[in-house]
């Protein structure tokens, strides 16, 4: 039987499953309904990995039926020794135990295991979630369901939006009265996980849902993620994830389905987040590394002005840091205070904690986790505009006196063109640049801009940072962006300046409504294009600075996997850049005073 969200837009494209017994990579354990195993302290699941310091009781595909009649199943890890503990939910479609394929997998999704040690995992934890091991033994349960049509559920797989708020709700609802509960949830993890969490809180109200921690999340699918202004994300990342899923139905493919609704139309708004509506406190994180979640992690904590919220800006990559040991304290001492009314001073803790990146053989050294008040971006932030200057390939703070113009392939993986800034004092960038860029295509009435900003040693040393530590100088590790940070991009089709937002201010950040779109007409037109730039967080020693480059094709590293082998762009022709007088290119900069 059709959900509502599939009456709603029938022309959804869906990937038809494999069973969990039958994926050729899939791990699979088996389905065990309701079987009860205890897992006594010092039990490890293999060889290497951490082993249970408390005993544990294990609650095998426990069945939970939701209000429409489907029944999902999940695991249920909790201390064998106390009557009553809160719940930690941990919600995905990624499977209830360990590494359920490559997709799923730190070994596989970046070098060197992210840098989380075998022995800091239980081997029992879900991809991206709370570890039972570890959670149990601070007093509190971990329910591991595999939602809607993942697995053994039934159904089919749907990706956020109504439907999978609904099913967390009834789920909060099924765990609040088992008997091992005391009434008290709370929910944490990364990535799908974090963009549940903040959906199904931006929807509904539950009671028993005491506090959430959405460690890095997505909250516009179409802007963020899937076509990314407005030009649609490079294929690869979507059908490894898809990929990844086992269940006995179909999974939505919201990339394919991008081709019937190429526009931000209801089926879109239907998994965009309001994070305004939740009221319920947070705690958030955020980091630069993600080619993902950067720019819905940062805004979650800046459009929100309901909840009690708190956001610690890292300077590592999301996995890595899930479990660090300093952060799940810190995430218990928050839980704790949310869930058992332990008066730990929690409230106490900065509203903002924010890492700003040094960067690799540079001087300047890494600002880790300052404590700062207020909001994102921080209220002593200063804008300013730097002019291009393709004269001599600069930025400056003056406009050019003389017209220029600099030109690039536009269909290529290396051509671009870079302009120079250089800070002669000790500076600091924190929050959202954009560029203004004037521009035309010689062959074609449309163009795919891709912007991105490199921090330059004084030497004129493009620089790279790993997100975790290594045991390899920085230039033998592998050039993907889980690994790697080299600085924020900007993604806009020119066809689709005509939905630039009106702004209140010329150095306001540019927002677009992607409803529509205009070719840039005559052929060789001269187009006005205000690129939005995802969050920056550098630090810079005197003569250090940062290069500007301009290009059709992707510069960032690729997210996870082999890099890029030609360009995944339908541009053609050359890109003509132009500065000067009549066309004053500028890009503007976020600084911290002070």
């Amino acid at each position: 039987m059709a959900t509502q969200f599939e009456q709603q837009f029938p022309d959804i494209a869906f990937n038809t499953l494999l069973p969990p017994d039958q994926h050729p990579g899939f791990q699979y354990g088996g389905f065990h309904p309701d079987r009860v195993t205890v897992l006594p302290k010092g039990h490890v699941k293999e060889s290497g990995y951490q082993a249970f310091r408390v005993d544990v009781t294990m609650e095998e595909d426990r069945a939970i039926l939701l209000r429409d009649g489907v029944s999902i199943y999940t695991n249920v890890y909790r201390p064998t020794n106390v009557a009553k503990v809160p719940a930690i939910l941990a919600w995905s479609p990624y499977g209830k135990s360990g590494a359920a394929t490559a997709s799923q997998n730190y070994d596989i999704m970046g070098p060197f295991r992210m840098g989380i040690p075998y022995n800091k995992l239980s081997g029992y934890e879900k991809f991206e979630g709370p570890n039972p091991a570890d959670w149990c033994e601070r007093g509190y349960a971990v329910v591991d369901p595999d939602a809607r049509g993942a697995m053994h559920s039934e159904g089919d797989i749907f990706s956020w939006g109504p439907q999978e708020a609904i099913d967390i709700f009834d789920t909060l609802s099924w765990i609040q009265k088992q008997e091992w509960c005391d009434g008290n949830i709370v929910m944490m993890g990364n990535s799908w996980l974090g963009i549940a969490q903040i959906n199904m809180a931006a929807r509904y109200h539950h009671p028993a849902l005491k506090a959430i921690a959405p460690w890095e999340a997505a909250t516009d699918t179409y802007h963020q993620t899937a076509c990314r202004g407005g030009r649609p994300s490079p294929p690869g990342f979507g059908d490894m994830i898809l990929a990844g899923f086992a269940g006995r139905g179909k999974a939505e493919n919201m990339y394919k389905t991008l081709e019937h609704h190429p526009y931000y139309d209801d089926y879109w708004r239907s998994k965009t987040i309001d994070v305004a509506n939740i009221d319920i406190p947070m705690y958030l994180t955020a980091s630069y590394s993600s080619g993902l979640h950067s720019a819905g992690s940062f805004s979650n904590f800046q459009t929100n002005g309901k909840a009690k919220k708190w956001l610690r800006v890292h300077s590592s990559q999301e996995w890595h840091d899930l479990y660090r040991d300093e952060a799940v304290d810190d995430l218990q001492k928050f839980f704790d205070f949310y869930a058992r009314g332990v008066q730990n001073g929690w409230q106490q803790t900065p509203p903002i904690r924010l890492s700003l990146i040094g960067f690799h053989n540079s001087p300047a050294r890494t600002v880790h986790e300052r404590p700062e008040s207020g909001t994102y971006p921080l209220e002593r932030t200063q804008v300013r505009k730097f002019y291009l200057d393709a004269n001599n390939m600069s930025l400056c703070s003056n406009m050019p006196s003389s017209p220029g113009e600099t030109s690039f392939e536009g269909h290529h993986l290396t051509d671009k063109a870079t302009f120079s800034l250089i800070f002669p004092t000790y500076t600091e960038l924190s929050g959202w640049p954009w560029l203004k860029v004037f521009m035309h295509c010689d062959s074609a009435t449309d163009l795919d801009v891709v912007i991105q900003i490199r921090k330059i040693s004084a030497s004129g040393e493009r620089l790279e940072y790993a997100n975790y530590p290594v045991p390899v100088p920085l230039p033998k590790l592998a050039n993907t962006n889980v690994a790697k940070y080299i600085g924020p991009s900007g993604i806009l089709r020119a066809s689709r300046v005509v939905t630039l937002k009106p702004k209140k201010n010329e150095l306001d950040y540019p927002e677009y409504t992607h409803l529509t779109s205009a070719s840039v007409e005559p052929l060789g037109r001269v187009v006005e294009l205000d690129i939005p730039i995802w969050p920056i967080g550098m630090v810079f020693e005197e003569n250090e600075g940062i290069q500007l480059d301009i290009a059709g094709h992707d510069l960032a590293y690729p997210e996870v996997g082999p890099p890029m082998r030609e360009p995944v762009d339908s541009n053609k022709g050359k890109f003509f850049v132009h500065t000067g007088p009549s066309y004053g290119s500028y890009l503007v900069l976020p600084f911290i005073a002070g």
